[in-house]
């Protein structure tokens, strides 16, 4: 595993209806059934043979447990530039080295309501790179992993 560790004081940046930087707020009083708009990111991590690698969230996450999805996702930190908050949470979450990074929906911007009543409402540019390194994942974060075509 890494030697980052995900910590339970992590703060998110709060944004205001136009998506422009209206404060920050901790990560884990944040996330309820009336969460308010906030930054975050979405990374699809490809190898050299091209495939896409999906991931499976933790079963004890609070938002969207056990659900499968994109490769990572996370918050950046006040003050992180995007492709930091990239590599910072696709090397915590999977052990990777995220490279060769490429805005492909900057502006992408989602409401989804999961089956506990939890909601996310993020401004979430996607970002595609190409992951390097051996993929070990952080159990917290991350139940299972599958690269496919």
């Amino acid at each position: 595993m890494s030697e980052q560790r995900v910590t339970t004081d992590e703060l998110i940046v709060l944004l205001d209806a136009e998506g422009r930087a209206a404060g920050t707020a901790p990560k884990a009083l944040s996330h309820h059934e009336s969460t308010p708009l906030h930054l975050a990111f979405s990374c699809y991590l490809t190898d050299d043979a091209g495939r896409v690698l999906i991931t499976q969230r933790a079963h004890g996450k609070t938002s969207f447990p056990s659900v499968w999805t994109n490769s990572c996702c996370g918050h950046p930190a006040p003050g992180e530039r995007l492709r930091e908050a990239v590599r910072r949470r696709v090397d915590t979450e999977l052990g990777l080295r995220a490279e060769a990074l490429t805005l492909v929906l900057p502006d992408f911007r989602y409401r989804a309501t999961a089956a506990n009543g939890l909601v996310e409402n993020e401004l979430c540019p996607v970002v595609r790179a190409t992951a390097a390194g051996e993929l070990r994942l952080h159990p917290d974060e991350v139940a299972a992993a599958d690269w496919r075509d």
